[in-house]
């Protein structure tokens, strides 16, 4: 086994390659919603991953990029996960207003931080095990394409890959400019609530008609009062649409709304208040759509075991791994509702993530790769 802080000297020593394979990645433009874009990255990760001996399978889904699974490694233990994706929220020509580039002590790009730095991290952490021999299990490098847009296509898969290992590391940044480690985050979900109602000519006929958009503000005031912030329940009515024009009643109405919850049985709890809701005018009806679609990761007993043994590495690598929490969730929050010991925010520490100030520290990133190496081969 090699001591974490050898394990930093190395990573110094492969800082330089580190950016330029950084740089590559960044300048393959990856949108959710252009498979061909996404597919070009998973291409470039699956010829690296290939160099250092992994086996790879790629798994096609119809609207989005592929899927990649790469196997490193063997060994008679449970396989430990590496948990990240290759999609980002930036549409391609990004890249003419934000260029990849080095200053001021960082690496700035669209994805640099959300999430390509990770994915960096983890092949770099991989290849210094690897060429030192310090592999003794298998490591499965699973990285998706869909993850800012739901992971609908990949959940599946994600839940299935689980199952067979005995921890995950997600390589999604860490939190705030300190660098943070997850060892919870909340729950996601969305409701879409449509209102429908009686038109009429506001001017000829208005006693006739039933507003769809001042029922709809009646349901938003009650939507508005599920919020509970002493359980971690926070209910957002965030976009409303309804009406045609101003001189007429309107006939329909909607509103979409972004649920976060902190604990697992806080699902049922809004599932039930947003499905209770009566209209006030009763010439108007209500339809309900959605619900959860991402469990929370709770700060559980495995979780925070995970968190020790990184906090004890990272402190002999010589820093102090804090950790905290987020109303955000990711693919993690899948792994961990299965009850697979996992641990968040392990990859790259910086700021600006969906903004055009999207940038990772260059001083982190040889200790956090040297941690993420340190916890493979420890685990």
């Amino acid at each position: 086994m090699v001591q974490p802080a050898t394990l930093l000297s190395l990573t110094n020593a492969v800082q330089p390659r580190m950016l330029h394979d950084l740089r590559s990645l960044v300048e393959i433009e990856s949108p959710s919603d252009d498979p061909a874009a996404v597919n070009r990255a998973v291409d470039w990760v699956e010829q690296y991953a290939r160099q250092l001996g992994a086996t790879t399978t790629r798994h096609s889904q119809h609207d989005f990029g592929d899927h990649l699974e790469a196997r490193f490694g063997s060994g008679t233990r449970p396989p430990i996960l590496l948990l990240g994706h290759l999609d980002t929220v930036w549409p391609l020509g990004a890249l003419a207003s934000m260029p990849f580039k080095i200053e001021q002590g960082r690496a700035w790009g669209p994805g640099t931080l959300d999430m390509k730095g990770g994915v960096i991290m983890a092949l770099t952490a991989l290849s210094i095990l690897l060429k030192q021999n310090s592999l003794d299990r298998e490591v499965i490098l699973w990285l998706v394409s869909d993850e800012e847009v739901g992971s609908t296509s990949s959940r599946p898969l994600t839940e299935k890959l689980a199952g067979e290992v005995g921890a995950v590391l997600v390589l999604e940044p860490g939190q705030g400019l300190h660098g943070a480690a997850k060892t919870w985050r909340k729950g996601v979900g969305g409701y879409t609530v449509r209102v429908h109602g009686v038109a009429s000519h506001s001017g000829v006929d208005f006693e006739k008609g039933h507003s769809a958009v001042i029922e709809l503000a009646r349901q938003i005031l009650k939507i508005r009062d599920f919020t509970d912030l002493s359980r971690g329940l926070t209910v957002n009515p965030g976009v409303i649409s309804g009406g045609t024009r101003s001189n007429v009643i309107a006939a329909d109405a909607l509103c979409e709304v972004d649920v976060r919850i902190k604990r697992l049985t806080d699902a049922e709890h809004i599932e039930q208040l947003m499905r209770s809701l009566l209209p006030v005018d009763p010439a108007c009806r209500l339809v309900i759509e959605g619900g959860i679609n991402r469990p929370p990761m709770e700060r559980t007993e495995k979780v925070l075991a995970l968190y020790s043994k990184a906090r004890n590495l990272a402190q002999q690598i010589g820093f102090e791994l804090r950790e905290e929490g987020t109303g955000g969730g990711s693919d993690g929050n899948f792994t961990a509702a299965l009850g697979v010991p996992t641990l968040d925010g392990l990859g790259t520490v910086g700021e600006g993530a969906h903004a055009t100030h999207e940038s990772i520290l260059l001083d982190e990133l040889p200790r956090r790769t040297a941690l993420l190496a340190a916890l493979i081969q420890s685990l």
